[in-house]
């Protein structure tokens, strides 16, 4: 089961952008990069750092805190495949309506 977020509409979030978004206890991400959405948790596996003021290069988004890269399509890290707990949720990104919609795993 999932639930859904509604993070702001489409017109809000132009390429190039980005828009942090809480829903109970929840952060995250969602980006446009060229035309197409992308979310994920908005908490590094490795300490927690917030991931929404770090770097982009393409899809790779690097942690603020340590440095670490995540590809948002996927939420692995480049060239560390199955690395147990070091990777980040990728989330659903939908729209609904004219607005941006995240898909939440239920707990």
């Amino acid at each position: 089961m999932t639930r859904a977020v509604d993070v702001c509409a489409t017109d809000d979030l132009p390429p190039g952008q980005r828009r942090l978004a809480f829903a109970n206890g929840d952060s995250i991400v969602v980006f446009n990069i060229d035309g197409t959405l992308h979310a994920i948790e908005n908490s590094c596996p490795h300490q927690g750092a917030s991931l929404a003021g770090g770097a982009l290069d393409g899809t790779l988004l690097r942690c603020p805190a340590h440095g670490l890269r995540f590809d948002v399509a996927t939420g692995r890290m480049p060239g560390v495949p199955g690395v147990p707990g070091m990777c980040v949720n990728a989330l659903t990104v939908r729209i609904d309506n004219g607005r941006i919609v995240v898909d939440l795993p239920d707990a």
